[in-house]
This record gives structure tokens, C-alpha cells and sequence, in this order.
């Protein structure tokens, strides 16, 4: 049969204009009419985007020819039947300084293939070749560029040609170009490129090599202990640094990130202990990493293919997002960079975010994970009061899953036997022919083979359930001890406070708490208590509720809209979880037993 193939060329048009100019060549257009159509959201960011909306124009020609495009629905194309190649032109506006879309300017270029590559609807498995042109502009002469797509005619790290299998591969596999800091390293034989834009001075690029090598070598031998063999040919940290950022998303050979200049390392702290910003830094990466193997390639059945039109809904996002959050400081510790110490304060901070949400008693991890697409993705002020996150609670599930197996099992099985045996179930062969993902009836019945004992009641209360994962009862079991020291004696309104410009803004008001009961809500400006001025600094207003105790009343002016307004609030107790977290009688409690 002629080869079908799918071929781009993208070019940065305009830097200054922020403007990729993309053309789309189809060797063998559909006889009725070639259907086009951009997807509408990026797998691991649950949510309609709509990127199609950054199409400024376009255009179509076959023989030198104009074709007709007529437009079916937001993000969809039909090309008029033609004879030949059909070719398509179109400029994408890329002005999203994300992880998630594209952006750039004179300083480089990013982009996900889920915003700048339109999909030959019924042509999707044939192999897409992409030609990456260096922009016309002096900014741009040294340029370089960073993908894990395959070298076609391009040196690696160039410009050129790259080629994808199919188009599932091409759109999973972003891009970034420009004058960055790169540095290599092995892991377990393969190849893992670190890519740093932004400027970093001093950056310590081989303490994070050194450090990233530790646990990529972690995670490969955790899916695969005998082999120690890594599902990718090489890997691509690619990392956004800016004055203020945190973030990433997974791909199945990359990941993409955005992290804070001051939580980089730099050479001249070297020989001094990791910040926390840097721990945090290697917990994200960590988390991206363990992606590779948890929802790149052992999916929801629903993401097996995705469907990049329309929002594809699982109640499995406790699994793939919350088991990661709890293997990534996890992993931090059996690959030597953080302490068990440090590990358990994290996990406290971790337990108290979660408790101190009352959205956690109304809506499951399940739910939560269903629910992704219009709630997690669009929170609102309201959203402590309402939902519960998959990611965090998700982790606790896994820690408390995980705690319930080693104890029934007195060590013999835990929850990294069960991964294990999700990842060759599922997992490693999808890119090899096996694509099947894995339905919630699935994951039930292999967590109950793996541990060798029903977990419905478990299943019943902590996923499809709102009960609080019992680590209380759990954890001292394994010689940890679990407190939760809240400051009720500590005067308190019971919000969470922000501000806005140089006001103290109510960003959230607790159910059933002071503020609530008193009438303030959400997105109110303090402007004084009991007569004294609330400044911007929401430090400011526990100053001032330090004069009174529980019980007291005092009168609260703030405005709503541009209406002042004063409320009574009788003070309570704070209700802030105060958990601690400590090893009591053994190290290594969550080490993966030997035996």
C-alpha cells in the first residue's frame, strides 16, 4: 500500500507577535472529504481547553489549488474532496506560559502537539513525521532543540525532521527550543537528557543529574526488579524555571515542569544539606517519572485509546494520581535523598491538608476522580467546603492500602507487589501491541488476588467512601506515631485568608465555622477588627485575634462588593489539624520488606 504518511512543518513565524506558522501535508486525503480536527484537551490535565480557539487562520490546497474548509464545530474541519496531496496551513497563537499548551516569544519556544497539530481524522496510526525549523530571527541563531520524538533527518538536539508512529506518539511528545542548559546522564543504560530554560546562574546542573540519576534507578528497578529494564529509550526532563512557578505534566517518554528559580541548587551551595524547595523540586520530577509506568502505559480503560474530543471519565484517578503522590517522596527515600524523617513531615503536612477540608465527608476519592473535569479543575471558593482531592487523599489511600496489606500479610506482600503486577498486566506491552487498559472492576479484583484477601470493606469505606483513612491505628503497627495536636485554644474565624493587592481577602470560609455562622463569606475584604485596620498581610489578623480568647465576640467591617458591612463573629477553637508524624521504635518502617 503507498505510504500514508502525515508530515508538519512548524516553524516560529513571529516571536514578537508570539505566532507558530504549522503546514499539514495528507498523502491519501479521505475520498469524501479529509475531517481535521485539533484536540480539545491534553491527557493528565483534565479539562476541556478548547486550543483550537488559538487558530488565527487557516487555509487548504491540493494542486496548487485552493480546497475549501468548512467548519463543523469548534475544533473541526472538512476539507472538500480533492485529488493528491492536501496540504494545510494555519498559524496557532502560543501565549500560555504553561505545561499544558505552548508559548513563545525571543527567548524560546514550547509547545505540546496537542495544541499545534491538527489530526487526519481515520489517519491517526500512520507514522507522522514533524519538520522543526529554526525561526528567521537573530534571537533564535544558537537556538537548540528538545524533544524524545525519533531523529528522522535531524541531529539530535537540531532542527529537522522527526518522525512519531502514529499520532498518539507525536502529540505526547512536546518541544522545546532555545538557548537552554542541558546535561546528560544514564540511568540503568539509558540515556535521560535534564533541560533547564530560564536563567538559572550558577545552576548545579550535575548535583540534579546526580540526584535525578538516583531515582529514575529507583523506579526502573521497582517495576522491574530482575530485568532493572526501562519501558523508554531515552527520557526528557524538560523544566520551565521562573520567579514563582510549580508544576508538571507526564508524557510517556518526557515530562514537562515549571519550578521556582530559588528551588534550584546552585554550585555555590554545594556540600550543604537540600533546601526544601529543592526536595520539593525532586518530588515533582519524581512524580512525573513514576507516571511513565502509572497512566502512560497502565491506564483506565477509558484512556485506551483517549478520546481527544471530549472528556474521557474514570473513578480510577485516585490510583494513577493519588498512588504517584504517594510513591514520589516515597521513592525519595529508598533512593537515599530524603530522610525518613523529613518523609514522615511531609506526609503530616499532607494528612492536616486533607482534614482540614470538610469536602472530604461529602465527596469520595471516586467521585473525586470522576468528578475531575468540572470540580477538581474548577475549583472555586467553595471548594474546600465541597470536594476532596484524588491526588492527596489519593496518596493516603495508598499509604493506608499499603499499611493494610503488610499487616495481614505480616510483610510478606505489599502495595508495591500489586503495582508490580498492574505494570505486567497492563502496562508493558501496551506500546508493544497490547493496548488494554484497566476497568475498576479489574483493579478491585487484582488488588484482592495480589494481597490474598478481600478488600471490599476497604474499597467500601476510603474510595467509594468518605471515611478518613485510619493511619491513626495504622501506622503504630510499624512503629510510627501519628498526633494531632490542634491549637484549640487558639482564637479563630475559621478561614482561609489571601490578599488582593493591599487588602486581606477571605479565600475560602469553612463550613459551620465563626466566619460562616456570622455571615461573612468567600471573597470578602477585611478592613478592620473591633475598630483596628486589617492590613494586607494576613499575618496581620491572627496579631489581632491574639488579644481575645474562645468565646469572645468581636464585630468584623468588610466589604462585599463595594458595600460595607459589619458582622458579629463569636470566636472558636482553631480547627487546623496540627499532625505530627514520627518514627517511634524502628527505622525503615516503609522500607519494601526483604523477605
Amino acid at each position: 500500500m503507498k505510504n500514508k504518511k502525515i508530515s508538519y512543518t512548524i516553524t516560529a513565524k513571529d516571536l514578537a507577535a508570539h505566532m507558530f506558522q504549522v503546514s499539514m501535508t495528507i498523502e491519501a486525503p479521505a475520498p469524501e472529504g479529509q475531517v481535521l480536527m485539533l484536540p480539545a484537551w491534553i491527557p493528565g490535565s483534565y479539562m476541556i481547553r478548547e486550543f483550537s480557539r488559538n487558530i488565527v487562520q487557516i487555509r487548504a490546497e491540493a494542486n496548487g489549488q485552493a480546497v475549501e474548509l468548512a467548519k463543523l464545530d469548534k475544533h473541526s474541519w472538512q476539507a472538500a474532496p480533492c485529488k493528491g496531496k492536501l496540504t494545510v496551513h494555519y498559524d496557532v497563537y502560543a501565549w500560555d506560559l504553561s505545561v499544558r499548551a505552548a508559548h513563545l516569544d525571543q527567548t524560546h519556544g514550547f509547545f505540546n502537539g496537542t495544541s499545534v497539530f491538527l489530526r487526519a481524522l481515520g489517519q491517526e496510526d500512520e507514522p507522522h513525521v514533524v519538520d522543526i525549523q529554526r525561526p528567521a530571527h537573530a534571537a533564535a541563531t544558537k537556538w537548540r532543540v528538545a524533544t524524545a520524538l525519533k531523529e528522522l533527518k535531524a541531529r539530535r538536539y537540531g532542527f529537522g525532521t522527526y518522525i512519531a508512529q502514529d499520532y498518539d506518539e507525536l502529540i505526547d511528545s512536546p518541544v522545546e527550543m532555545g538557548t537552554f542548559e542541558m546535561a546528560s546522564f544514564k540511568a540503568l543504560g539509558v540515556q535521560h537528557d535534564v533541560v533547564f530554560t530560564g536563567r538559572v546562574p550558577n545552576l548545579d546542573i550535575a548535583r540534579v543529574c546526580a540526584d535525578l540519576k538516583q531515582i529514575c534507578e529507583t523506579q526502573i528497578a521497582f517495576f522491574e526488579p530482575r530485568t532493572k529494564k526501562a519501558p523508554m529509550e531515552r527520557y526528557v526532563f524538560m523544566t520551565m524555571v521562573v520567579g514563582d512557578g510549580y508544576g508538571g505534566l507526564e508524557h510517556r517518554a518526557s515530562t514537562a515542569l515549571f519550578c521556582s528559580r530559588a528551588d534550584l541548587p546552585t554550585t555555590a551551595q554545594k556540600g550543604k544539606e537540600p533546601s526544601e524547595g529543592y526536595m520539593k523540586f525532586l518530588g515533582l520530577c519524581s512524580h512525573e517519572y513514576f507516571h511513565t509506568w502509572n497512566v502512560k502505559r497502565i491506564k483506565p480503560a477509558v484512556f485506551a485509546p483517549y478520546d481527544y474530543q471530549v472528556e474521557n471519565y474514570t473513578p480510577l484517578l485516585w490510583l494513577f494520581e493519588g498512588f504517584t503522590s504517594y510513591y514520589d517522596d516515597l521513592l525519595l527515600v529508598r533512593a537515599g535523598l530524603l530522610s525518613e524523617e523529613g518523609y514522615f513531615k511531609m506526609l503530616g503536612k499532607t494528612v492536616g491538608a486533607v482534614l482540614r477540608g470538610s469536602g472530604r465527608t461529602k465527596q469520595s476519592v471516586a467521585d473525586s476522580s470522576f468528578d475531575a473535569w468540572g470540580k477538581y479543575y474548577r475549583q472555586d471558593e467553595n471548594s474546600p467546603n465541597a470536594i476532596v482531592s484524588y491526588y492527596a487523599k489519593g496518596s493516603l489511600v495508598g499509604l493506608g492500602l499499603d499499611l493494610t496489606i503488610r499487616a495481614k500479610t505480616e510483610g510478606k506482600r505489599s502495595l508495591d507487589d500489586i503495582m508490580r503486577a498492574l505494570w505486567q498486566k497492563y502496562g508493558r506491552d501496551f506500546y508493544n501491541g497490547k493496548p488494554r487498559g484497566v476497568t475498576p472492576e479489574e483493579v478491585e479484583a487484582l488488588f484482592d488476588s495480589v494481597a490474598g484477601f478481600k478488600l471490599k470493606t476497604f474499597f467500601d469505606k476510603y474510595i467509594n467512601g468518605t471515611d478518613d483513612v485510619p493511619l491513626a491505628k495504622l501506622l503504630p503497627q510499624f512503629g510510627v506515631g501519628y498526633k494531632d495536636e490542634r491549637k484549640a485554644s487558639k482564637p479563630s474565624m475559621d478561614v482561609n485568608l489571601g490578599r488582593e493587592g493591599a487588602d486581606c481577602k477571605l479565600s475560602a470560609v469553612h463550613d459551620g465555622g465563626a466566619a460562616q455562622k456570622a455571615g461573612l463569606s468567600a471573597n470578602d475584604l477585611l478592613v478592620a477588627i473591633d475598630g483596628l485596620r486589617v492590613s494586607g498581610n494576613p499575618a496581620n489578623v491572627d496579631g489581632l485575634l491574639a488579644r481575645y480568647k474562645v468565646g469572645d465576640t468581636v464585630q468584623v467591617h468588610a466589604f462585599r462588593r463595594d458595600e460595607l458591612m459589619a458582622f458579629d463573629v463569636t470566636l472558636q477553637g482553631e480547627r487546623v489539624p496540627g499532625i505530627t508524624i514520627a518514627v517511634e521504635q524502628q527505622k525503615g518502617a516503609l522500607r519494601r520488606p526483604t523477605a
